[in-house]
């Protein structure tokens, strides 16, 4: 009886080794590839993440603008509803027999007042101020003994809406008085 296989050389240890560890290294290299396709897909998700994240807090951004552009354009047209109010209260106290007519008048203009306000919309204060070219027009100037340019009118009321400057205040302004430069030199010398 001849045995099955007898006559296929039989790899000797050596051989058998050789190949296992030829093996191996080819699955090892396998593993090595796999290894850097992983951090690869890591990677490229970490960053899919971030844009993902960052384009959130962008369209939150842009939506939250939206909101104020569109609150602040509506703001900006009833601003002269506050003015056309309080002008015909004005002009209504002169008249006689108008006290119930300005009574209405002035629950309408609290209320929008109220309303514009819970909206951000601040008056900025003039009279009494000093004027700050940023938030004060002058339209009118007279000259004045102080320090300062100080607002002495009011023309019209300037109005900042949620931090920024909607209209600014048209004031009268008091001119500090000028120092003259020969004046303060003899002033320090005596």
């Amino acid at each position: 009886m001849v045995e099955e296989g007898a006559d296929t050389p039989r790899p000797t240890d050596r051989e058998e080794l050789e190949r296992m560890q030829e093996e191996i290294g080819r699955l090892l290299d396998l593993l090595q590839e796999e290894r850097k396709k992983s951090d690869d897909y890591l990677t490229n998700l970490k960053y899919t993440q971030a844009d993902l994240e960052n384009y959130r807090k962008r369209m939150d951004r842009e939506v939250r603008e939206i909101e104020e552009f569109s609150t602040a354009g509506l703001v900006k047209k009833l601003v002269p509803v506050l003015d056309d109010l309080e002008m015909g209260a004005v002009s209504a106290e002169s008249t006689p027999q108008t006290k119930e007519f300005l009574e209405g008048i002035a629950m309408v203009r609290k209320r929008l007042s109220s309303s514009l306000e819970n909206e951000g919309l601040e008056e900025i204060k003039a009279v009494g101020e000093t004027f700050n070219p940023e938030l004060h027009e002058a339209v009118d100037t007279a000259q004045g003994t102080g320090e300062k340019d100080i607002i002495v009118e009011e023309i019209r009321k300037g109005y900042i809406f949620k931090g920024k400057i909607l209209r600014p205040s048209m004031v009268k302004v008091e001119l500090a008085m000028k120092k003259n430069s020969k004046e303060s030199k003899s002033g320090t010398e005596q």
